[in-house]
C-alpha cells in the first residue's frame, strides 16, 4: 500500500525530531571545542563535580605520552556518566585552544575530535552507555607550551553536567614552578556560580550620571512602574555590571549588535524556570534561536522574581579573551537589543514584540548617559505615515470633492481645467506618489518579502496595483458625451472604492504588526473614529444632495425668525444671509461640512502620527 503524503510528511517529520534528539549522543561535539560548553540550554551545575581527572606523570618531553583517566569518585552511590569531552590547554592561557593530540585505548567508548586545525586535540564519548571510566594516551606536541593542564566537561544527563572540570598540571622537564595566574585569566577561566536572589527591585537613580540606562516608556523606574522595560550598565574597573528588567511571561533579553539587524549578535539571556531564573550568554546566527555560550564570562549573577516582572543581574569583563569568539569587546560601540517573550522548558520563543532598539551605537564603558530608543524602524515608520496621509486624508478629501463639488465648481477653471477636477487629480497623484514609495520601504526594510507579516503585504500589493491602474484607466477614458462613458464612471468608481477599503483594512492590520505595534486599544479606536468620520461626512452630503435634508427652508425659517432683531443703534447684531443668497440652495452648508471634516480629519492624523513617532 502506497504511503500517503500525509503519513510520509509526518515520517520525516519524525526522523527529523529524532535526529534532533540524538545528535550529541554520538559525541560528535566539535562545535563546543572552543568554550566545552553542551548545547543543552542550561547553566552547568554549581557543585563540585563527583568525578577524578588523574595522569600517570607530572613531567613531560616533546613526544611523551601521558595516560589520562577520567573516573567516577569511590562512593556508595552508582554513579555515571553519559557524556564527556577532554582536551589538553595550555596552563597560562586556558582559553588559547587544545594543544597536543590524543591515542584512544577503548575505541568502543570513545572517539577522537578534530578542534580547529589540530587533529585528534580533543576525545569525547561514542554513545550515551553509561560509564564509570575513560583512559585516553596524550601525546606532548614537539612545541609544547611549558605547561599544560586538562580540562574535562562531563555529561551526567541533559540538565546536569559540569563544564571545564580543571585536571593536573603537567610541566615540561626542567621548567621552573608554575607563576599564579593573573586577574585576567582567573576571570576569564572562572565558571558560573551559583546566582544569588536580589532583595531589592532596580532603581532608575543614577540614570544618566552614575549608570547608562535603556528603558520604555522613556523615564519609567522598574522599583515603581510594573510595566518597565528597563537595562542600565556601569563599569567598575575592568568589568560592567548590567541590570536587566522587565515583565514577561518567560525570559527578558539583550543583545549587543553592530547593526539594527538580528543575526550574529552578543545575547544575554535571563529566562524563568519555574521559581527560579537562569542567566546565560548566548549568541544569535541569523534570525534563529540564541545558542547558549559558555558561561564563564558572567560573574555575580543574581536574579529577582516579583508580579511577573523578571529581573537579572551580572558582571562580565570588558574583554573577553578567546576562544570566547562570539562575544563583544565593551570597549567598541554597539546597538543594544532590549526583547522579551514566551520560554517553555528552558528554550526561547520569538520576542513577542519587536526588539527596543537604541537609537543610535553605544559605547558600553563610555560615560553614562539616559539612552532613547525605538521599536520600530523609521523606514516602516515613514511607511506608515505615507500610507496613512494617502489612504485616509489625500484620498477621502478627493472623492468628496469629485462627489461633491462638481456641481458648483462647474465653470470655475484652474489652468484651463475646472477647479474640482484640478484638485482631485492632485489629491489622487499625491496618494499615487505616496502609495509607491511607502510601499517600496518595507522591503528596503527586510530585504525582500516578509514571511511573518500574515495577509498585510498581500493587501498592500492588491492596493498598490489598484493604485496604478487608476490612472492608467483615467488616461483611456472616453469623452464626457461618449456612449461609452458610464463603463468608465463606473469602473472608475468601483476600482477606487474597492482600493480605499482594502487600503483601510490593510491599515488596521499594519499597525498590529510586530515592525509598529501601536500601543493598543486606544490606538484602534482612534483609527476606527478615523473611518467614521469620513462616512459620516460622506452620508451627510448624500442626504444634502439628494434632498433629504431641507437645508434650504431651514435657513429660510432662521432668517424670517431673526431679520427684526436690531440694537438700540439700528445696527444688526447677526448677519442673515438674504432669500437670494446661494447658500440658502447648499453650497455654503457642503464647505461648512467639507471644513469641518478637514479639520476633524487632520486631528485624527495628528494623533496617529505622533502615537507612530513614539514608538
Amino acid at each position: 500500500m502506497e504511503l500517503s503524503v500525509k503519513t510520509w510528511a509526518l515520517l520525516i517529520l519524525f526522523v527529523a525530531c529524532l535526529k534532533t534528539t540524538v545528535c550529541f549522543s554520538n559525541g560528535k561535539v566539535t562545535q563546543a571545542c572552543d568554550d566545552m560548553v553542551p548545547m543543552h540550554g542550561h547553566q552547568s551545575s554549581p557543585e563540585p563535580a563527583p568525578y577524578n581527572i588523574t595522569v600517570d606523570k607530572s613531567k613531560f618531553s616533546p613526544g611523551d605520552q601521558i595516560k589520562v583517566t577520567l573516573s567516577t569518585v569511590p562512593s556508595g552511590d552508582s554513579l555515571y556518566f553519559k557524556g564527556f569531552l577532554i582536551e589538553a590547554r595550555n596552563a597560562e592561557n586556558l582559553n588559547a585552544g587544545a594543544v597536543g593530540y590524543f591515542t584512544l585505548l577503548d575505541p568502543t567508548i570513545s572517539q577522537l575530535l578534530q578542534c580547529g586545525d589540530r587533529e585528534d586535540s580533543a576525545v569525547s564519548h561514542r554513545n550515551d552507555a553509561h560509564k564509570k571510566e575513560v583512559q585516553v594516551l596524550w601525546t606532548a606536541p614537539q612545541e609544547s607550551p611549558t605547561f599544560v593542564q586538562f580540562q574535562v566537561t562531563i555529561v551526567q544527563k541533559y540538565k546536569l553536567y559540569w563544564v571545564r572540570v580543571p585536571g593536573p598540571v603537567v610541566s615540561m622537564n626542567g621548567a621552573p614552578p608554575l607563576p599564579p595566574l593573573s586577574t585576567a585569566q582567573r576571570s576569564a577561566a572562572k565558571t558560573t556560580t551559583t546566582p544569588g536572589t536580589l532583595t531589592q527591585p532596580f532603581s532608575s537613580k543614577g540614570c544618566g550620571h552614575e549608570k547608562s540606562c535603556l528603558r520604555e516608556p522613556a523615564g519609567c523606574d522598574p522599583k515603581s512602574d510594573a510595566i518597565c522595560y528597563f537595562l542600565s550598565f556601569r563599569r567598575e574597573e575592568e568589568s560592567v555590571v548590567f541590570e536587566l528588567s522587565g515583565a514577561a511571561p518567560g525570559y527578558v533579553s539583550f543583545a549587543l549588535s553592530t547593526d539594527k539587524w538580528m543575526g550574529e549578535d552578543d545575547v544575554y539571556l535571563c529566562i524563568k524556570e519555574g521559581d527560579s531564573v537562569q542567566i546565560y550568554a548566548a549568541y544569535v546566527q541569523g534570525r534563529t534561536h540564541p545558542v547558549v555560550a559558555s558561561e564563564n564570562v558572567l560573574r555575580d549573577t543574581a536574579w529577582r522574581l516579583a508580579d511577573g516582572v523578571i529581573q537579572c543581574s551580572f558582571r562580565r569583563n570588558i574583554l573577553i579573551l578567546p576562544p570566547n569568539q562570539n562575544r563583544s569587546n565593551l570597549n567598541e560601540t554597539h546597538y543594544i537589543f532590549m526583547a522579551h517573550g514566551r520560554a517553555e522548558n528552558g528554550r526561547t520563543h520569538r520576542h513577542d514584540r519587536q526588539p527596543l532598539i537604541s537609537t543610535s551605537p553605544v559605547l558600553i564603558i563610555g560615560s553614562p548617559e539616559d539612552l532613547t530608543g525605538s521599536r520600530s524602524s523609521l523606514l516602516i515608520k515613514f511607511h506608515a505615515v505615507f500610507m496613512l496621509i494617502a489612504w485616509m486624508t489625500t484620498v477621502s478629501t478627493g472623492v468628496i470633492i469629485a462627489r461633491y463639488f462638481k456641481p458648483d465648481w462647474s465653470d470655475t477653471t484652474l489652468f484651463g481645467q475646472r477647479v474640482w477636477f484640478q484638485i482631485h487629480r492632485g489629491l489622487m497623484l499625491i496618494t499615487v506618489i505616496l502609495t509607491c514609495t511607502g510601499f517600496i520601504l518595507p522591503f528596503i526594510y527586510r530585504g525582500g518579502w516578509s514571511k511573518r507579516a500574515g495577509s498585510h503585504p498581500y493587501l498592500g500589493c492588491t492596493v498598490m496595483a489598484l493604485a496604478l491602474i487608476q490612472p492608467i484607466m483615467a488616461l483611456f477614458r472616453p469623452a464626457p458625451d461618449s456612449s461609452r462613458r458610464y463603463i468608465f464612471n463606473w469602473l472608475h468608481l468601483g476600482t477606487g472604492t474597492i482600493a480605499q477599503i482594502i487600503a483601510v483594512v490593510a491599515i488596521f492590520l499594519g499597525i498590529h504588526q510586530q515592525a509598529l505595534l501601536l500601543p493598543g486599544p486606544w490606538s484602534t479606536w482612534v483609527l476606527a473614529g478615523y473611518v467614521v468620520w469620513f462616512v459620516l461626512t460622506d452620508l451627510i452630503l448624500e442626504v444634502q444632495r439628494r434632498g433629504l435634508f431641507p437645508i434650504g427652508q431651514f435657513f429660510k425659517n432662521f432668517e424670517i425668525h431673526t431679520e427684526n432683531i436690531k440694537t438700540e443703534d439700528k445696527e444688526e447684531i447677526l448677519f442673515v444671509p438674504s432669500g437670494n443668497e446661494t447658500c440658502v440652495k447648499g453650497p455654503c452648508f457642503k464647505k461648512l461640512v467639507l471644513i469641518v471634516y478637514l479639520c476633524g480629519n487632520l486631528g485624527f492624523l495628528i494623533i496617529l502620527l505622533v502615537t507612530i513617532g513614539g514608538v
